[in-house]
């Protein structure tokens, strides 16, 4: 009899903690569902079914719930059929989901064919899909060249010689099948730059270019140069067209300066040569003075070898130094007779 009081007090103990575990519980309950009933009232009012079960699996996930709803209500409001795990798996995959959505809606509104798939490549790529489709819709003015580069013309060179400086503004609109892994806008001014420079180039001279710049942006145009980019060539406008220096007249005369100090080598050269081989002409010479004078010392030994010999006496002797003597006198007297008939001279 004594132990019912005390079963009863512990059986009270354990309906109470029962019940305050069950009134936690619901507690815990009514915070976690008030954290979503707001967004959950606000999808379910705008017809974007979303379910509580789906917001808690958002924030178990480390999804923002509150980025996906209001997407996915923009999308049904538009009148885009879209479902939440699409939403929620090009969140986790890094996109920008309202870009995307706002993207979907612009283009739905153009009439232009975007598919999900496509538009979340598109974002995955790191393409600003609203911008092209933007730029689909309304098209851009691209000049050429990039003032952003430091230049403000193109140059090139007709036949003739003459420099010619153009400038260019080229009118794009996006193509959304080639947005991914298509060329941009610097594909874009570099063939447009290449194709007015050839275009110049071919021209007879540059007045032809003067009198017709249209022909350059037709010729320009015709080359398909929007091919293998993600954006489709509407027009090439020659905004400027200048006359530059006359640069084939400047290449000549460098080459001629060119040609000239090549000569004055060649010259130089040559008269190094000269002089070298005038030098080499005096020392003959006088090697072969030096050889003279040698054979005339060997005159008096001959002599003198003649007198011992007897094949020479002292008659012969004085003959001989007569001739010299009187061959001597004749040389001088030529001498001073040629002196006195050159013109110009007094007696």
């Amino acid at each position: 009899m004594s132990s019912t009081p005390f079963l009863l007090a512990a059986g009270v103990t354990w309906q109470w903690i029962v019940a305050i575990v069950l009134v936690v519980i619901l507690f815990i309950f009514l915070i976690v569902i008030g954290q979503f009933f707001g967004m959950w009232l606000q999808a379910f009012m705008s017809r974007a079914a979303v379910s509580i079960a789906d917001l808690i699996g958002m924030r178990l996930r480390k999804v923002d719930a509150k980025v996906v709803v209001l997407s996915k209500i923009r999308a049904v409001k538009a009148g885009l059929s879209m479902g939440t795990n699409d939403l929620e798996t090009h969140y986790l995959a890094g996109g920008h989901v309202p870009s995307v959505i706002n993207a979907l809606i612009a283009a739905d509104r153009a009439k232009i064919e975007l598919p999900w798939k496509t538009a979340c490549a598109i974002d995955l790529a790191g393409r600003d899909i609203l911008e092209a489709v933007q730029t689909s819709v309304n098209p851009k003015v691209i000049d050429c060249p990039n003032p952003a580069s430091g230049r403000n013309t193109i140059d090139a060179v007709a036949k003739d010689g003459i420099q010619v400086k153009a400038k260019a503004r080229v009118t794009v609109r996006a193509n959304i099948a080639r947005l991914v892994g298509g060329a941009t806008e610097e594909t874009i001014i570099a063939r447009v730059g290449e194709g007015i420079v050839t275009t110049i180039g071919s021209a007879g001279t540059y007045k032809d270019v003067l009198e017709n710049p249209d022909a350059i942006s037709k010729k320009v145009l015709d080359k398909g140069l929007d091919a293998g980019t993600a954006f489709e060539i509407l027009s090439i406008d020659i905004a400027d067209v200048d006359v530059g220096e006359n640069i084939g007249a400047k290449l000549q005369a460098d080459q001629a300066e060119a040609d000239k100090r090549r000569f004055q080598a060649e010259a130089e050269k040559r008269r190094a040569m000269a002089i070298a081989r005038a030098a080499e002409m005096r020392a003959q010479v006088e090697e072969n003075r030096a050889k003279v004078v040698l054979a005339e010392a060997e005159v008096p030994k001959a002599m003198a070898d003649a007198f011992r010999s007897g094949n020479l006496g002292i008659m012969d002797y004085y003959r001989m130094r007569n001739i010299q003597a009187d061959t001597a006198m004749r040389d001088s007297i030529a001498g001073d007779e040629k002196d006195e008939g050159r013109p110009g001279e007094g007696t």
